[in-house]
């Protein structure tokens, strides 16, 4: 019955979903350190700061994944050139375009979860740490963004969730990730709901222990006030 998974060797199922996990890892990544620069950029004193981060997460939380990631390859690579160190490989291209693609989206919205952590942080530890000399950069590194992290460790899972599931959009620009593979295998073979029960139970390995990790060490890290 599954005889069908053994005709693909470029990529197998195994190399595919590989792929989805390497595009999550890599773009998760960028997307904390991205998105906590913008969670700082929107509660940072400087109106300029304040004023780029707020437009880019409206920005970009309102374009759909999916022109951001052909922008990346389009726009990017076949217009202004850029080949993100790979001018003759052109799969090692499209994947960093599209791993540079998920993190500019998600780095949206793991700014906004984080900055919902930033607010949860009494005000008086701020002015408290500012009152015994410590820069913004100080207290935002030493005080706040720590206790913000722990607070939403629930929400970042949501967005590292959804991350996961977004990167089948990388299959736009052929990055030969899961749903690539099931695009090909449902073109070429007759057992469609097969095919998608295969690689809808391969996401479910993937989320479901991710969310039930994150959620334990969110209820076990949580700041007690």
């Amino acid at each position: 019955m599954f005889d069908f998974l053994s005709n693909y060797d470029d990529p197998s199922l195994l190399g595919a979903f590989w792929m989805t996990v390497k595009l999550t890892v890599f773009s998760a990544v960028g997307s904390l350190v991205w998105g906590t620069m913008l969670a700082a950029m929107r509660v940072s004193p400087v109106p300029l700061m304040r004023g780029f981060g707020t437009a880019y997460v409206n920005l970009v939380r309102n374009i759909p994944l999916t022109v951001i990631i052909v922008f990346t390859s389009l726009g990017l690579a076949d217009i202004f050139g850029m080949t993100m160190g790979a001018p003759d490989d052109f799969k090692v291209q499209n994947f960093r375009l599209a791993v540079l693609g998920f993190v500019a989206y998600t780095a949206a919205f793991v700014c906004e979860a984080i900055r919902s952590g930033i607010n949860t942080v009494p005000v008086g530890q701020a002015e408290a740490a500012r009152a015994i000399g410590l820069s913004f950069g100080q207290v935002l590194r030493l005080i706040v963004l720590p206790q913000a992290f722990r607070a939403v460790i629930g929400p970042l899972a949501n967005v590292l969730i959804a991350l996961t599931k977004n990167t089948t959009v990388a299959a736009a620009i052929g990055v030969a990730e899961a749903a690539y593979l099931m695009k090909e295998m449902i073109e070429n073979e007759a057992q469609t709901l097969l095919i998608g029960a295969v690689f809808a139970f391969g996401f479910v390995v993937l989320t479901l222990p991710t969310g039930l990790f994150l959620g334990w060490l969110s209820k076990r890290l949580a700041v007690k006030r």
